[in-house]
């Protein structure tokens, strides 16, 4: 077998992997109705369905990628899609709400496992221009794999049955556990043992901060129980910083963060993702509860938003060589704030095709053009050994800026003055304020960017124009290839 096709299908099978998480993360929205009419569940309990998920997924992340530096990525890897795979399994054979949660939960703890290991294998996989390609590719996975879940989710309860979006998953995930130990690299297992300390208030610290944006979207910001949770997660992380810089071989090594630019792209990141899942949240409640479209509608609906960011998406490499990677991020954040504004201003006149697919399209062609910088920038100038590290982190702000934004906007939805009003309109109005507060997630992003990566990507090229060593690329191009 030749190295191009040796190259094709490692990359195949961590996109695919990659694809299959971020497929259920969103595959649930558009299918709630017909899973709560199926299980009889009520509010609270179709709440956790999605929010246990993220809870364990945002909790272990740190701790999946650290396993895959120690017991080596490719095991660990395809330990995690065993995981993940059972778990949509137990999910499409749910017969009650506590076993479709736990269930959920599982499939939480394979996520954390393959999310970090898909993108350290990734970079462990590939130098140079491929992988400034790979990363693209990766990229464009995350931008489309929501909108995507959007319509499996919505077919699958409109066709099928809500279950199908979960059965889906067990011959994809079949295949790439009989594939991976065929064509994926093994790396090298970490000498040494686990930072037990840094995994434990790791997890509880983040898994107690998601638990408390949760709770309180649901219960209220001045809950004793959200209290008490967002008070554990800050002694827990406080704690976990203390273990880490005292540590010998920490689950995620201070140094990471003493550059500008990875420290930038991890909290763009957070703020991006924050509108990012706000968006979809909302937008598929004002389809099926203010147009009044179907699910498998509702899931066709963000089409348009779909290719014109694999579109988008494909063209990165070229423009990254070209202009390198501030360009892309600072511009795909400008359109995917200006087409979250347009959205922003739903009513319950709006029209699909101007109140929603053309923003949609301004919001696709900006995750096409922000995903890829800032995943690069995220992972820049690491080392392999940090690789998993790195990697972990990134995923973490990732689901950590979900969580967080979700929980927000929920609850600024909840506080929209909608007395008096139809359901409609009060959906309608909860859906307008909830976007406007995303916009001003993104506008977060933006001024992050522009403060943290902008002066440390030009810091680069003086250092590069002055013969310094400094080098912020994932590659070993030259520095104006990545701006990274």
């Amino acid at each position: 077998m030749t190295q191009t096709r040796n190259s094709a299908a490692i990359l195949t099978i961590i996109l695919v992997s990659y694809f299959m998480i971020l497929l259920d993360n969103s595959v649930i929205f558009t299918a709630l109705p017909a899973l709560a009419a199926d299980l009889g569940l009520g509010q609270g309990e179709l709440a956790w369905v999605q929010d246990t998920y993220t809870l364990v997924f945002g909790g272990l992340l740190l701790l999946g990628a650290r396993a895959g530096d120690i017991l080596g990525r490719r095991r660990v890897f395809v330990f995690g899609l065993v995981v993940f795979s059972v778990a949509s399994l137990l999910i499409a054979l749910a017969p009650a709400a506590w076993w479709l949660i736990s269930a959920r939960a599982l499939q939480g703890v394979g996520a954390a496992i393959v999310a970090p290991s898909a993108l350290s294998l990734l970079t462990a996989s590939f130098d140079g221009p491929e992988r400034d390609r790979a990363v693209a590719w990766y990229a464009a996975t995350a931008g489309i794999g929501a909108s995507l879940g959007m319509l499996v989710g919505g077919a699958a309860a409109t066709l099928l049955s809500w279950r199908a979006g979960f059965w889906i998953n067990v011959p994809i995930g079949t295949a790439m556990i009989a594939l991976a130990p065929r064509f994926l690299p093994e790396t090298d297992a970490a000498p040494g043992r686990f930072d037990v300390i840094g995994a434990i208030t790791s997890t509880l610290g983040i898994g107690s901060l998601v638990f408390g944006l949760l709770h309180g979207s649901e219960a209220g910001w001045g809950d004793p129980v959200t209290i008490g949770s967002f008070a554990a997660s800050l002694v827990l992380l406080v704690a976990f910083v203390i273990a880490e810089s005292r540590a010998a071989q920490p689950i995620m090594p201070l140094r990471l963060f003493r550059s500008r630019i990875r420290t930038g792209a991890y909290l763009v990141r957070l703020t991006y993702l924050g509108a990012m899942i706000g968006f979809f949240y909302f937008t598929t409640q004002f389809l099926q509860g203010v147009l009044g479209l179907t699910a498998l509608q509702a899931g066709l609906a963000f089409l348009p938003m779909t290719l014109v960011n694999f579109a988008v998406a494909l063209c990165i490499p070229r423009l990254v060589a070209r202009l390198g990677g501030r360009a892309p991020l600072v511009v795909g954040i400008l359109f995917t704030a200006g087409g979250m504004l347009w959205l922003s201003r739903l009513g319950i006149d709006s029209s699909y095709l101007t109140g929603v697919a053309l923003p949609m399209l301004l919001i696709g062609a900006g995750q096409g053009l922000a995903f890829a910088p800032m995943t690069s920038f995220g992972i820049a100038d690491t080392s392999p050994h940090d690789a998993g590290a790195a990697s972990g982190i990134v995923n973490t702000f990732h689901q950590v800026g979900m969580s967080l934004g979700l929980g927000v906007l929920v609850a600024i939805a909840a506080a929209s003055d909608t007395s008096g009003a139809t359901a409609r309109a009060a959906l309608a109005g909860e859906v307008s304020a909830a976007l406007t507060a995303a916009t001003g997630f993104l506008i977060a992003a933006l001024v992050l960017a522009l403060a943290l990566i902008l002066p440390s990507a030009r810091a680069s090229r003086t250092d590069a124009a002055e013969g310094g060593s400094t080098r912020h690329s994932l590659t070993t191009s030259p520095t104006r290839t990545l701006e990274a």
